[in-house]
């Protein structure tokens, strides 16, 4: 039998695919291998947080089993904390006079167990402004794993597909590498040899596919490349690194203040997630299973947490096991972001069921299935008729707490429409029983009923535990331990002659806008010690490569700040700029390079939209009602943000806003000294209303007029 290729030809190829095959188990073993690289990066970076963590723990503590080391020896030569003994070498302890080397070596090891103690209970907090070495091995680690896993995967399935068929032909083609092999060859090895060989050579389109991903993995890794990264993608770091080390990230309690049995029967829910686009927490997969199995909730956690991302995933689930049609009911100025956020996260279709095309698009969503997205104000002007869907999902359901409002009873009568409902919103509902009885009532009214019975418990064990079947919600710092430092500083200004001038003009007239814009309203920005700030602020931002938020209750200040910062501010959202132009914005600002501002009016840039790439907020002066600065903050310090929060609040001395202050501080005093825990978050109950400003004002006139007097 003649050969059909020469033994050079036979001995070069199966050398390529021996060489491929041990490259590609080897590769399948990267992933194992990037695995134990994160865990090792990331218990660095516990213990390093855990050493520093030493400097606060005096050296008394090293003798808390009485262990009975001379702490007074240690103390006289300087050594007044834990950290102090870590830096120390054995040598240098033991030549203190009184302390010989075996009981410094005890010493050590007794440091070395605090240090262990401590790390076990720290959780990593990753964040672009701290990029100490060991933070930035962890990150490097998880870029790597995130950038190779695809990689890894192909490998494996190649590996999977083409192992047994790629080890026998690399076998059978043996004959034909040499000239006496192949000469004294039978002629059904030589056949196997050259059907291995035509074999091997079909394989070479596939192989150089492999070939660019062995690449891939071959590749080393820029920590520069890694932050930056990090930085766009921060929320799928941090996601990534619960799933591979539960124990370092995120909360260990795993149901979330529910009641033993409730929480049992949630562990057997099953959550179909295929279709969906994004990896969920631990705390929002135990979300979903709560929204799934009791049917008809209302879904309360902190802003910041992703509700809109559980209730995709809850829509998901429903439509693996059957669903088609699912509505969404919310403010006009969110309706585009549901519909984005429903496209991005899942392969769900929206359709956006407002607008002059509403009926057209009602009808489209009616025969394709999907999700719609209305408003409260369409539903009272489009027949939904009783049309049947799977989920009615309710955003800012706060805003149907009035059961004798139309958009209530709109609301109310399209629940009619499916068995399942959700209820989101983010604003604390403890301490507002009537409206949130109000709520549950749509959903179950069985159990509203037994509330209203124990409604003066609101604040006790009872009434949560009644409430649990039907209202849940967490808090931001008890599930996203890992967030940046969020850092409040007050920057307290100097009134100009001119701004004093107009400042107490305003007071004394009882202007009670114009007082409250105290610095913004000078006709020329040069005499604002506001403006002056707030330029020194963005400069500083965009040094740091930072962009800023600033929030204002006034129009006229929103102007202002425009006008005195010039074409660094994106275009101003404000109560008249439509949705879809918000979420245009935004998206020009996100795309903006260091030092961009987006100026925006409290009210109307303070809720439903998500702002993660600022990371300096401004406030332009104190909001009465402190739940809107909550909310505020809440769009840039919320899950995704890579950086340290900066919120600035701009205050004049001598002027009203001191009181202002001074007034909701002590509120907040008594309300944190009387108000149950689950309740502290909401602070609408100590806010100022126009009565208490208007003595606040009439007080400051006077004391300005005594000031005239004695000039």
């Amino acid at each position: 039998m003649g050969r059909i290729f020469s033994s050079a030809d036979a001995k070069k190829l199966a050398k390529q695919y021996a060489q491929r095959k041990n490259q590609l188990q080897q590769a399948v073993r990267l992933s194992e291998s990037m695995k134990e690289s994160i865990r090792i990066t990331a218990t660095n970076l516990r213990e390093q947080v855990a050493i520093s963590l030493l400097k606060e723990i005096p050296v008394e503590e090293i003798n808390r089993d009485k262990k009975g080391f001379k702490i007074k020896l240690l103390e006289e030569r300087g050594y007044k904390t834990v950290y102090d003994l870590h830096k120390a070498s054995v040598h240098s302890i033991s030549a203190i006079h009184g302390i010989g080397e075996e009981t410094a070596r005890k010493i050590k090891n007794e440091v070395a167990v605090i240090v262990k103690r401590s790390s076990a209970n720290v959780k990593i907090q990753l964040s672009a402004d701290n990029k100490s070495r060991e933070a930035t091995a962890l990150v490097s680690a998880l870029y790597a794993y995130r950038t190779k896993t695809d990689a890894v995967e192909f490998c494996r399935r190649f590996l999977e597909q083409n192992n047994e068929a790629l080890t026998m032909a690399l076998r059978d083609i043996q004959p034909g590498t040499g000239g006496l092999k192949w000469l004294f060859a039978s002629g059904e090895k030589k056949v196997r040899c050259e059907q291995a060989y035509s074999y091997l050579q079909g394989m070479e389109l596939y192989a150089a596919e492999c070939d660019e991903y062995l690449k891939i993995l071959t590749r080393g890794t820029n920590s520069a490349d890694a932050w930056k990264d990090f930085v766009a993608n921060t929320a799928e770091y941090i996601t990534l690194l619960e799933l591979l080390l539960p124990d370092m990230v995120g909360s260990e309690n795993t149901v979330f203040g529910l009641p033993d049995d409730l929480a049992e029967e949630l562990q057997e829910e099953a959550l179909l997630t295929d279709g969906l686009k994004c990896t969920l927490r631990k705390y929002q997969e135990w979300g979903v299973k709560y929204i799934l199995h009791q049917k008809r909730v209302l879904l309360g956690d902190e802003m910041g947490l992703g509700k809109t991302v559980q209730a995709i995933a809850t829509m998901v689930s429903l439509k693996n096991a059957g669903a088609t049609h699912f509505m969404v009911v919310c403010p006009a100025s969110v309706v585009i972001n549901w519909c984005r956020e429903v496209e991005k996260h899942s392969i769900l279709k929206a359709f956006k069921i407002h607008g002059s095309q509403r009926e057209e698009v009602l009808k489209e969503w009616q025969e394709q299935g999907g999700v719609g997205v209305t408003t409260y104000e369409t539903l009272g002007i489009v027949d939904f008729a009783s049309f049947p869907f799977s989920l009615l999902i309710v955003d800012e359901a706060h805003y149907i707490k009035n059961p004798e409002a139309q958009r209530t009873e709109n609301t109310a009568r399209l629940s009619l429409n499916t068995d399942r409902i959700l209820f989101m919103t983010g604003t604390a509902l403890e301490n507002k029983v009537d409206e949130m009885i109000s709520l549950v009532e749509i959903l179950k009214p069985e159990v509203a009923k037994e509330l209203k019975k124990i409604a003066f418990l609101s604040s006790a064990p009872e009434f949560r535990e009644k409430i649990a079947p039907v209202y849940y919600r967490r808090k931001r710092e008890d599930v996203l331990t890992e967030l940046p430092d969020l850092i409040e500083k007050r920057k307290w200004c100097t009134l100009t002659p001119q701004e004093e001038a107009v400042y107490e003009e305003a007071v004394i007239s009882q202007q009670f806008a114009k007082a409250r814009q105290v610095s913004w309203n000078v006709d020329d920005l040069q005499y604002s010690s506001k403006a002056g700030q707030l330029k020194e602020i963005v400069e500083w931002a965009k040094e740091d490569g930072r962009k800023v938020v600033v929030f204002s209750f006034f129009l006229k200040t929103i102007e202002s700040v425009i006008k005195c910062l010039g074409n660094v501010c994106m275009e101003p959202i404000n109560g008249s700029v439509l949705p879809a132009k918000r979420q245009e914005i935004i998206d020009t600002f996100e795309k903006a390079p260091a030092g961009a501002v987006l100026p925006a009016q409290i009210q109307a840039g303070g809720t439903g939209l998500n702002i993660q790439s600022a990371s300096v907020v401004v406030l332009c002066e104190p909001q009465f009602k402190p739940s809107i600065e909550n909310q505020a903050i809440s769009r840039a310090y919320r899950m995704g943000q890579a950086r340290n929060v900066l919120v600035y609040r701009l205050l004049c001395e001598d002027t009203v806003e001191e009181r202002i202050m001074q007034l909701l501080e002590s509120k907040q005093a008594i309300f944190d000294t009387f108000a149950d825990d689950s309740v502290a978050a909401e602070r609408d109950a100590y806010e100022i209303d126009q009565n208490s400003f208007g003595e606040m004002l009439s007080e400051e006139a006077e004391r300005i007029r005594q000031k005239k007097q004695t000039e």
